[in-house]
């Protein structure tokens, strides 16, 4: 049997960065399983638009698709926009059938893409114990992503840093949850001697880059997680877990 299309749904940006490292992460995920056909569709500022691309599949004539949130958490993207645009490219593509995959976190290969970005930064196994980790992630309003953001620096916290602090760069970020500056200077008043600045997220953007003008005052700053080996190999975990039927994979039609 033809295996289903894995179709990647990133948000899209403004930002021509945020394509260009989508792009390298799908190509990453080809070379890990060649064969495997891999379509990327955006839902806003880039192209193609997630219709477009399901449009284009049917003409083709693919039959099933799991459909893979970009996304670390699940909030409102992956409860309403998404599924909301797949039933309406699906209203009138009505052979095509839909699988929606988990969002990608939380995983330890995440946490794992984490660390490497901090180790390319010059953050060494040794350097823990003395550097304080903020882990500033783009920001949520929804509680369930909120949860996941803040367990995942509780599970940081266990691995060797003096302190780890979760971060928002969205302006609309929950009380209680500081800014990345915030959160640096807080670990700097608690006489933490060095700091350093995790982004967790995927791609360059505004959010992204209002988390390296945050991290002005601290030591260290990582890249994003971008076209990361682990990424990829998540990618396609989540792709496996969506093609067979389980409590949480939606299956989509007309």
């Amino acid at each position: 049997m033809t295996a289903p299309v894995l179709l990647v749904i990133a948000h899209g940006s403004r930002d021509p960065r945020h394509a260009a490292t989508v792009h390298a992460l799908t190509a990453r995920v080809r070379s890990l399983r060649p064969g495997l056909r891999v379509e990327t569709g955006f839902l806003d500022f880039d192209a193609p638009s997630v219709p477009q691309v399901l449009e284009r599949l049917a003409a083709r004539g693919a039959r099933d698709v799991v459909a893979l949130p970009l996304l670390l958490t699940r909030a409102f993207h992956a409860k309403s926009d998404i599924p909301t645009v797949l039933h309406e490219a699906l209203g009138r593509l009505p052979r095509l059938r839909v699988r929606q995959a988990e969002v990608l976190g939380p995983s330890p290969l995440l946490n794992s893409a984490l660390e490497r970005r901090l180790h390319e930064a010059g953050i060494r196994p040794g350097d823990r114990r003395s550097t304080g980790l903020v882990l500033a992630s783009a920001g949520s309003t929804d509680p369930e992503a909120i949860a996941v953001i803040a367990e995942i620096a509780r599970e940081l916290r266990h691995t060797g840093w003096c302190s780890v602090r979760p971060a928002f760069a969205s302006a609309t970020s929950p009380a209680g949850f500081p800014r990345t500056e915030d959160a640096v200077r807080t670990l700097r008043g608690e006489g933490v001697r060095r700091v350093a600045v995790a982004p967790y997220v995927i791609a360059p953007g505004r959010l992204p880059d209002r988390i390296a003008a945050g991290a002005a005052g601290a030591d260290v700053l990582a890249d994003v997680l971008g076209a990361s080996p682990e990424l990829a190999r998540l990618l396609l975990t989540r792709y496996d877990e969506a093609r067979v039927p389980a409590a949480r994979t939606a299956v989509l039609t007309a």
